[in-house]
């Protein structure tokens, strides 16, 4: 089976070599520098299957680059974990309201992030086998 695709958003290269590191052994890792970078990235046709996305960049924020992938019907089910060192419940609650399924606060916990990732990425393969029994069930 294919490894699942993982794309790093992050315009501090530091933090994309740690995660990168963390967990390129069990995830094939997708970089973008920037949101505009991002957003081309997941309009491919070979779509990642989770998004780390930090908030804080230059040009286009992490908040637009999720509202940008949430409205568009070819990317919405992504799940994205937002990155950040805002560590303030009210930009959590946003993060949440605007789609995000997670939230990882800067400076990172290597085993927090690795656990996250694998939760959410068990949690995408579940839903795909669901939606496959489901089609069955209406055949």
């Amino acid at each position: 089976m294919a490894k699942q695709k993982i794309l790093i958003v992050d315009d501090e290269s530091f933090y994309i070599e740690v995660i990168e590191n963390l967990l390129h052994e069990d995830y094939d890792i997708l970089i973008a520098h920037n949101g505009y970078d991002a957003i081309k990235l997941v309009q491919c046709e070979d779509k990642p299957d989770l998004i780390l996305l930090d908030i804080m960049m230059e040009g286009i924020d992490g908040y637009e680059v999720c509202r940008c992938l949430k409205s568009d019907e070819q990317s919405k089910h992504i799940p994205i974990i937002f990155l950040t060192v805002k560590s303030d419940v009210d930009d959590e609650v946003l993060g949440f309201n605007l789609g995000a399924v997670d939230y990882i606060t800067k400076p990172i916990s290597p085993p927090i992030v690795r656990a996250r990732v694998n939760n959410h990425i068990e949690i995408l393969r579940l839903r795909k086998e669901l939606e496959v029994a489901l089609e069955k069930c209406k055949q």
